[in-house]
């Protein structure tokens, strides 16, 4: 079928955003041939595997003070809109994902041009700000809600992101649809539960919206009483210096590994090592690492954010803890390894996740949304 020519809008992205972009490319890529994609940075090698589409390419660096980051920032937005004003002739329908809802200079353009425009939301700009500190956060911020104003659909991974991320006003034009699909051949069970070592872990940036450093902080209590277990630590963010001085503190660098970021191709290998993945977040919407975990028959312990419990329901598919203190992490890290039923939970972790995250169910919902503008 075809749906005419879709424009696909990003903020130029880091290594943790090009998997859902990938995912998001691959469903468009099944509706239509035509597509303009404008993106840049991490994922200008990943996207172009999607040949028939046509890419344009834009870097972005972030500045070392607030005067650099407002000028590249708005160096960028700039870049982006010329780009959009030169192609935009033949685009039927623009879409901003991924950090797309910062660009307020595109959205307006698309609305200038009468073009219906989709806003799909991985993350809360605001929550993510606000943790990260960002200088830009308030001009940000306010750029994002704009947006959500002119869109004329926001779609979000699960209708309980509506209240989370302050998003009411909107409910009208909010549709429920996600870009989350696995490979399971690639994601699958390599090593049996009982046969991995005593390995729990985080991947995932190493930022404060993720909740990262108390998953450090926690590890003194995680580790006093099991000499056997060891810790994995995998990513890399504005909090890693903070990391490592911690576990310096705690006398903890001999047992916890800091290999820095994973790639996506290697993401399997280390999962199937884990006993168990933490996930001490404060704000999320659907974690592509919990579902891949989970497909690799890993048992995954997370805070109740997003829609992680549209997924995890405590005791059957997963662990949830109530929230994401060091306190609190520890005693649900030393809850789910002591588990009688872990092997039995991971197990229906990975059925759950086998039999709602493939791609013809994505892809049917994305065709259903995309049909109703």
């Amino acid at each position: 079928m075809s749906m005419g020519k879709i424009g696909i809008v990003t903020f130029p992205l880091w290594e943790s955003n090009v998997t859902p972009l990938c995912n998001l490319l691959g469903i468009i890529n099944h509706l239509t041939d035509q597509a303009l994609i404008i993106t840049g940075n991490a994922g200008c090698n990943a996207v172009q595997k999607f040949k028939n589409f046509h890419f344009e390419l834009i870097y972005h660096t972030s500045g070392s003070n607030a005067f650099t980051k407002t000028y590249n920032y708005a160096k960028t937005q700039l870049n982006i809109v010329l780009r959009m004003m030169r192609l935009s002739n033949d685009i039927d329908l623009w879409i901003f994902p991924i950090g797309g809802e910062v660009l307020l200079p595109c959205m307006a353009l698309a609305k200038i041009l009468r073009r219906p425009t989709i806003m799909s939301l991985t993350s809360s700009t605001e929550f993510m700000m606000k943790h990260q500190q960002h200088p830009l956060a308030s001009i940000v911020i306010f750029f994002a809600k704009i947006n959500y104003h002119l869109a004329d659909r926001i779609i979000l991974y699960s209708p309980r992101l509506i209240p989370e991320w302050n998003l009411e006003p909107y409910r009208h034009k909010i549709r429920i649809a996600h870009e989350h699909f696995l490979d399971f051949n690639t994601f699958t069970v390599t090593t049996p539960l009982p046969d991995r070592p005593p390995l729990i872990g985080y991947i995932g940036r190493l930022s404060g919206e993720k909740g990262v450093q108390h998953f450090a902080e926690a590890l003194p209590a995680i580790l006093g009483d099991r000499e056997d277990l060891r810790v994995l630590i995998g990513g890399d963010g504005q909090l890693k210096d903070s990391i490592v001085a911690t576990l310096q503190e705690e006398g903890l660098t001999a047992r916890v590994a800091l290999p820095g970021w994973i790639s996506h191709d290697d993401l399997p290998n280390y999962l199937n090592q884990l006993r168990l993945l933490v996930l001490p977040s404060y704000t999320e919407g659907l974690p592509n690492i919990m579902l891949e975990a989970m497909a690799c028959g890993t048992p995954v312990l997370a805070t109740p954010v997003g829609a992680i419990p549209d997924v995890i329901i405590d005791g059957e598919t997963g662990f949830i803890m109530e929230n994401n203190s060091p306190e609190c992490i520890a005693e649900n890290v030393v809850r789910a390894l002591a588990s009688p039923d872990l092997e039995e939970i991971a197990e229906a972790g990975r059925r759950f996740v086998e039999e709602n995250f493939t791609f013809e169910n994505v892809v049917a919902r994305w065709k259903e949304v995309l049909e109703e503008i």
